[in-house]
Formats: C-alpha cells, structure tokens, sequence
C-alpha cells in the first residue's frame, strides 16, 4: 500500500491495480473517514490501453478500477455513498446503467447517490469515466 500523509490530514491512496495517475493528482485521498477517489476510466492497468469494446466494457473496467483503489484503503463498493458517472454520449445510459447497477446497487444494497452527465471528452477518448466518495475511511 503507498500512502503518503500531508500537513493538512490527507493521505493519499494509490495501487498498482488501477491505472495510475498521468497528473499531478492522486488516484485517492482519505481525509478522516472519507474516501475521494479520482475518475477511472476503462484502461486496464496491467497493459495501460482501453479495453476492447463498447460502453459496458468500459463501465465494468472503470469500477474494477474503482474497487481496486477502494480495496488498497481497505474498503469496498458497499461503502461508497456518492458517484458521478461522465459519459461521452447520454446515448450509453442504458448500457452503462445495466452494468453499473450489478456492482454498486446489487439486491438487498442502499444504492449510492449519483450524478450522470454527458461531456465533450473524456480522457484517452474514454467512452464513460467514474469517480467515487465514500464513507468508512478508517
């Protein structure tokens, strides 16, 4: 685990697991029992491309991402309280929806609360990117 602690009680959050950052940013950041995850997007971490296919490939990767850089601050997708899913084109909901629901609103799971937008682009011409707040950081 690499975490790195700052003046202000931040500690950064970060794993081979998921892509890493490719800014001056950090793929998390706990600040006392909050998680602030970064957007994934559907790049595989082992070969640093997107993965093959269309939306709901993407989407799956993405939260395998997420819950790879969940899993390093010792938590999972059951903690998360907050998502905003960036789409290219609102014309993906559907499909992103169908996947996105399997991982973060399973049976019997308060589903997280969430804003959905389309936006120009996405880095690496990403199709969907997704960021997480969560709550249980400990």
């Amino acid at each position: 685990m690499s975490e790195l602690l700052s003046d202000q009680g931040k500690t950064a959050v970060s794993t081979k697991e998921a892509p890493g950052a490719i800014g001056p940013y950090s793929q998390a950041v706990r600040v006392g029992d909050m998680l602030f995850a970064s957007g994934q997007v559907g790049l595989d971490p082992a070969t640093g491309q997107m993965v093959a296919g269309g939306i709901a490939e993407q989407t799956a990767r993405a939260l395998e991402n997420v819950k790879a850089v969940l899993a390093q601050a010792g938590l999972d997708l059951s903690h998360v309280v907050k998502t905003t899913v960036f789409l290219k084109s609102m014309g993906d909901f559907a499909a992103m929806n169908e996947v996105y629901a399997k991982y973060l609103a399973p049976e019997g799971v308060v589903p997280p609360a969430r804003s959905t937008v389309a936006v120009a682009g996405l880095p690496k011409d990403a199709l969907v990117e997704i960021e997480v707040i969560v709550k249980g950081a400990a």
